[in-house]
């Protein structure tokens, strides 16, 4: 595919090395001429000189014929108007590389939206949901790059004090704003249909609107059925801390992070109403051993800097903390903290790389993933004119059992359809699909209708 990179820097050079060794086709635009003469004597790639905000460089990056548009400039407003103009300009798709939390905050204004941009990716955004699926459900469906991230994922075990054994979803009342997404039992995981009956102990998924969800989650287990709050401590109060303690904010963990700069840490304190924002430096051992690190159900270095999460998760685990994670970003470094006791590493660049890779796609597949233990894919699909699923009600098209509509995105709106909805043209969906059946599911959104 034709890769159109905008910036040449840290994040960019490493993309453009990454596709490039995948045979994609890159072009790399930069406004330094020492970086693109690095560029171009260093990788096999097209670099050109020139400021990714104006369109006669757009051009000279052949735009017209571009089917993704990386903007990885080092300026969050340079990204956003560069992609949107590539996309105005022809680019198949574009996505925008952002650090500030602003830009991905929905209640202020919809930044994606208003610049017809595919994508606002936030390296820093991405580590945290992958460090907060790692806490909360290893193996939940990884929906917070989807649907703009406005529907929640939640798996929990059917216990055996609910109402729900023994009935099949069809027959439970659960509300319209949720849906149960797949079932795992005894080592199989599948899509979740009405006809299904549930068993103690299966595990599943419940996907939908946050207040819908958890008022689900009574359906399936009782108040004493619930596990035990769970004791967070996050080293290191950047974005990555920040975004996973505001993932994570909700009563099933009680939240500690350590911050050593003072106006960083009133900020946070403003931010984070729920979590306990403590003035101190996570790499001393007396700090730990005084906030509680010792007793920490998960522990989880993020400090900005890859020998201080080293260190500061090392402490943490010979202070008892029962599950040590951090964010390390050099390579060489990763066949040593395993040794050291760090259950889980995180690293920003191999976390965007798969984000990127689930964007190179063609025809309605605008991104996809796999769900781990099983053969189920998650698809966000755009609808196009007259294809075959706007004819008819969900209830009406050949889906069932294969193929489960989770969230319809219609002029900026999320929510969780209905067997009598129809698809428009136009639409954003996230689907689960199982992947046996894959090349059929999508044929109903690329094939036009007789």
């Amino acid at each position: 595919m034709r890769v159109l990179m905008l910036g040449g820097g840290t994040v960019g050079h490493w993309l453009a090395d990454m596709l490039c060794r995948k045979r994609h086709d890159v072009t790399v635009i930069d406004i330094d001429p020492n970086i693109v003469r690095r560029i171009n004597s260093e990788l096999d790639v097209k670099a050109i000189v020139g400021s990714a905000a104006q369109s006669t460089v757009l051009f000279q990056g052949d735009v017209l014929s571009t089917d993704i548009c990386l903007a990885v400039t080092g300026v969050d407003e340079v990204n956003i108007v560069a992609a949107s103009m590539a996309k105005a300009l022809g680019a198949r798709r574009s996505i925008a590389r952002v650090y500030a939390p602003a830009f991905s905050d929905l209640s202020t204004f919809d930044y994606r939206q208003h610049f017809n941009i595919d994508s606002l990716l936030s390296l820093e955004q991405l580590s945290a949901v992958t460090l907060a699926r790692a806490i909360r459900n290893p193996d939940a469906i990884p929906l917070e790059h989807f649907a703009r991230g406005q529907l929640e994922v939640y798996e929990m075990d059917v216990c055996p004090s609910s109402d729900a054994v023994g009935k099949k979803l069809r027959e439970l009342k659960l509300s319209g704003g949720m849906r149960v997404g797949s079932i795992q039992r005894e080592g199989r995981k599948w899509l979740a249909s009405a006809e299904d009956e549930l068993h103690v102990g299966d595990r599943i998924s419940l996907i939908g609107m946050p207040e819908a969800v958890e008022a689900a989650r009574s359906n399936f287990s009782t108040t004493s059925d619930r596990r035990k709050q769970q004791r967070i401590m996050i080293a290191g109060g950047g974005e990555t801390g920040f975004h996973l303690a505001r993932l994570l904010s909700s009563p099933d963990y009680r939240l500690t992070l350590l911050e050593r700069d003072l106006d960083r840490c009133e900020l946070l304190a403003k931010l984070l109403p729920d979590a306990t924002i403590v003035h101190a430096n996570a790499n001393r051992r007396s700090v730990l051993e005084d906030e509680g690190g010792g007793t920490a159900d998960f522990f989880v270095a993020c400090t900005g800097s890859d020998e201080s999460n080293i260190m500061a998760g090392v402490e943490a685990r010979e202070l008892g903390a029962s599950r040590v994670m951090a964010v390390v970003e050099r390579p060489d470094y990763a066949n040593v903290v395993g040794k050291l006791g760090i259950d889980r590493v995180v690293s920003e660049r191999e976390v965007v790389a798969r984000q990127i890779l689930g964007f190179l796609n063609e025809g309605a597949v605008i991104s996809q993933t796999r769900l781990p233990n099983g053969k189920i894919g998650v698809y966000e699909l755009e609808v196009s004119d007259r294809t075959k699923v706007t004819c008819a009600t969900l209830a009406d098209l050949p889906l069932s059992g294969r193929c489960l509509i989770m969230g319809i995105q219609r002029e900026g709106f999320i929510r969780v359809p209905n067997a009598d909805d129809i698809l428009h043209a136009g639409d954003i969906i996230v689907a689960l699909i199982d992947l046996d059946h894959v090349d059929e599911i999508l044929s109903l959104f690329n094939s036009k209708s007789s």
